[in-house]
């Protein structure tokens, strides 16, 4: 049997294949089940950026803010795929999370966050894509622990389902390994997360959430000291479209081996 998306993207351009997806009405029906009182969620709109710059520079003390011009290419090239969660009281964004549409066989599996988002751009999203990029996620400090990206995360499945693609992929900082690097290969870090040996701050989230750590990669993010310059490959398989055996994530290669 034929993936429909193999279908598509064999008989049809990009341009058709968006406009089919974009007809598909949104709801995020599942991911407002996960908001805490008080909260909504909902699409990037242009009267976000400023605060959202504002808190990717608190989240994100030693990387570049996004700028606006970024924010609005994001949401120009892929607008059903940047989410935002609402603080309803004070009405202020408090959480976003940021997808592309890419085809991961155009890629290194080790392929860092830059290159993965043409700088941070967004220009080389590609509507026939199979993968969802979870480019970026975050939240505000004073909004975190309640739950936020879980619902931002639920909205980002929910979208994988809806346009019927494989998977969605990201990359997963590992802030507890530094401490941990001179005693431990970063495979080895990741397989005793993974077993409950350890607890990762990060890491051990994205694997309650549902998501599969694959291998370890360096230089994702460079800047990242917490997690020695590491970051783990994570994988959300949609159960409903699997990938066909060879566009499976393994048959991806590295760049450094």
């Amino acid at each position: 049997m034929i993936p429909r998306e193999v279908f598509f993207h064999g008989s049809m351009d990009s341009g058709f294949l968006q406009t089919i997806r974009e007809a598909i009405p949104i709801s995020m029906k599942e991911a407002r089940q996960h908001l805490p009182e008080g909260y909504s969620i909902r699409l990037m709109s242009h009267h976000d950026y400023a605060r959202i710059s504002v808190i990717c520079e608190m989240v994100y003390p030693t990387e570049r803010p996004y700028s606006s011009e970024e924010l609005a290419a994001h949401h120009r090239v892929f607008p059903e795929g940047q989410f935002v969660v609402v603080h309803e009281e004070s009405g202020d964004v408090a959480g976003v999370h940021f997808t592309l549409l890419i085809q991961l066989m155009h890629f290194h599996l080790d392929d860092s966050w830059e290159t993965l988002t043409a700088g941070g751009s967004f220009t080389d999203h590609d509507p026939s894509g199979h993968t969802l990029y979870g480019a970026d996620l975050f939240i505000h400090p004073d909004h975190q622990h309640h739950g936020l990206a879980k619902a931002l995360t639920v909205a980002t499945r929910e979208l994988v389902s809806r346009l019927k693609l494989w998977r969605m992929v990201g990359g997963s900082r590992m802030p507890g390994y530094g401490k941990l690097s001179t005693l431990l290969d970063p495979q080895d870090y990741i397989e005793k997360v993974k077993k409950n040996e350890l607890t990762d701050p990060v890491l051990t989230t994205h694997l309650h959430d549902g998501w599969d750590a694959i291998r370890a990669i360096k230089g994702y993010l460079p800047h990242d000291e917490e997690s020695a310059g590491w970051a783990a490959v994570i994988q959300w398989i949609n159960q409903e479209c699997t990938p066909p055996p060879d566009y499976d994530i393994g048959r991806i290669p590295p760049k450094n081996i």
